[in-house]
C-alpha cells in the first residue's frame, strides 16, 4: 500500500512538472534569435550606461533600434521572454550562451586593441627615429 501511494505521488509530481506554465505564443522568437537579441540588448544597455548623452544627441533609442533590427515588436519580445523564463533550464542555457558570446566578443576586441596599440607604439618609435635623423642631418649641415 505504501509503495502504491509513493508511486502515485511520484507520477503526479512528474506529470505536474511536465505541464507548461505559459502557453507557447504564436509568434515565439526562436531560441537562437532570442539569444542574439538578448546579447545585443546587453551591449546597448552597457552603451546607455556609459554614453547616454551621445545616444540622445544622435536621436537613437536603443530598444527601438534592436526591435527594428530584428523585425520584432515589444509585445513579441515580452511574450517570448516570458515563455522562455517559464522554462528555467532553457532560459539558463540561453543566458549562458549570451554570456559566452559576450566573453568571446570581449576577448576579440581586446586582441584587436592590443594590435592597434602596438601599431601606434611602433609609429611613435618610427617618428622619433625620423626626428633624430633629421636633427643629426641638420646638425651636420650646420657644422659644415
Amino acid at each position: 500500500m505504501k509503495q502504491f501511494l509513493f508511486l502515485t505521488l511520484a507520477v503526479l509530481l512528474f506529470s505536474s512538472c511536465a505541464e507548461e506554465l505559459i502557453e507557447k505564443p504564436d509568434n515565439l522568437i526562436p531560441e537562437d534569435k532570442m539569444v542574439t537579441i538578448i546579447k545585443d540588448m546587453a551591449i546597448v544597455n552597457a552603451g546607455k550606461a556609459t554614453n547616454l548623452s551621445k545616444l540622445r544627441e544622435n536621436g537613437v533609442d536603443p530598444t527601438s533600434y534592436i526591435f527594428k533590427k530584428y523585425e520584432i515588436d515589444s509585445a513579441q519580445f515580452v511574450n517570448s521572454d516570458r515563455y522562455y523564463a517559464s522554462k528555467p533550464l532553457v532560459y539558463e542555457t540561453m543566458y549562458k550562451q549570451v554570456e559566452k558570446e559576450l566573453e568571446e566578443q570581449r576577448l576579440k576586441l581586446e586582441a584587436e586593441k592590443k594590435v592597434r596599440d602596438s601599431m601606434n607604439q611602433a609609429e611613435k618609435v618610427k617618428k622619433n627615429i625620423d626626428l633624430k635623423e633629421k636633427d643629426s642631418t641638420l646638425i651636420k649641415s650646420v657644422q659644415q
